[in-house]
């Protein structure tokens, strides 16, 4: 048995003069002109490079290229609508006292780590990701009534200042409390597998889900078996996850992918899924890349410590939007959005 996988490459910078040379990658901004078809057959990974002009596919591949070329619709979040045919920027508040990057910063004062917030949109976030759990290896358990409590008065604030909030959590009861207070997306770690309420929660509403890959995503988040080929089998993973999420009554429309980057993943790992990225339109569902800060960069530059990593975060951000990912989750927001502004003035140069 064998499968097929195309990895849009060769990016141009615009497709003047190309006609039927390139393709539109999701809609956006970004135009590729040939395929890497990946494929799985007896164990063995083949790989070879088609231009678009000569592409001529099978059935199976018209409809990955159908999900790859087709636009990814804006996000409706409260009363904002966030468009996904450009990268968009997503803050991240932790209401924790352990993250690894800002944990305690905040904590304890609701109104200060609003006011953060408000900061984040002011400087261009599109959306702030609240949480109230740290995901760190070797975090402990936050019972669900304390993550409420961290996070619920803070969303309210954001909220009724006209901020677009989404709640990163595991958890069905905080979900719903952050939904009330005000927030409009949530965003899952475990991509619904965690708490067995949360994928029926998720069936009743309408707001926008961001599923996310870990090797033991019910569990532990950090643990499980070694990837072999840790691209393919996160494009796997996140396949069989939004199938059975769209089987339970989960509008596939609503749902954002994040491959999970340092979640159980080596330095190598991480490196072979972002130079990669690009295979994951493939699923059809906008891309989340949350990089910022993380080991792998550190590991890269001299183990710089976590508040030394912000070259490294914006190197990893640009290389996604290079790659047409849509939502770039960061701790430094002023400067990322800096970066990404330049990066589409590049664009639209090229474009004009």
């Amino acid at each position: 048995m064998s499968r097929t996988y195309l990895r849009p490459t060769a990016f141009v910078d615009t497709p003047v003069d190309f006609d039927g040379q390139v393709a539109r990658l999701a809609g956006g901004m970004m135009f590729f002109s040939a395929y890497e078809i990946i494929t799985l057959a007896d164990g063995k990974r083949t790989a070879r490079i088609v231009p678009i002009d000569r592409f001529e596919p099978t059935a199976s591949e018209a409809a990955i290229h159908a999900r790859i070329t087709s636009p990814r619709a804006p996000l409706t979040l409260g009363e904002r609508i966030v468009r996904l045919d450009q990268p968009q920027v997503m803050g991240i508040l932790n209401m924790t006292p352990d993250s690894f990057s800002d944990g305690g910063k905040h904590n304890a004062d609701p109104a200060k780590a609003a006011a953060i917030g408000i900061d984040m949109a002011a400087a261009g976030a599109a959306i702030i990701d609240v949480g109230g759990e740290s995901t760190r290896p070797g975090a402990p358990a936050v019972w669900e009534g304390d993550e409420v409590g961290r996070t619920q008065p803070v969303i309210q604030r954001l909220s009724a200042a006209g901020a677009a909030v989404s709640i990163d959590t595991r958890k069905a009861s905080v979900m719903e409390a952050a939904l009330s207070a005000g927030a409009s997306m949530v965003n899952d770690v475990s991509a619904l597998s965690f708490d067995t309420q949360a994928l029926a929660l998720m069936t009743r509403g309408t707001c926008p889900v961001v599923l996310m890959h870990s090797p033991d995503a019910a569990k532990s988040l950090h643990d499980g078996p070694v990837q072999a080929d840790p691209l393919i089998e996160t494009y796997d993973w996140l396949e069989a996850r939004i199938e059975a999420v769209v089987a339970a009554g989960v509008d596939r429309a609503r749902i954002i992918i994040d491959p999970g980057i340092g979640f159980g993943k080596s330095v190598a790992a991480n490196l072979a899924i972002i130079n990669g990225l690009s295979l994951f339109h493939g699923l059809g569902c906008p891309i989340l890349l949350g990089a910022s800060r993380k080991r792998f960069i550190g590991a890269l530059s001299n183990e710089a410590p976590v508040a030394d990593r912000l070259g490294g975060s914006v190197a990893v951000v640009l290389e996604g939007a290079r790659q047409g990912v849509q939502i770039l989750r960061v701790h430094d927001v002023p400067e990322t959005v800096q970066a990404l502004r330049i990066w589409r003035g590049l664009r639209d140069q090229a474009l004009s």
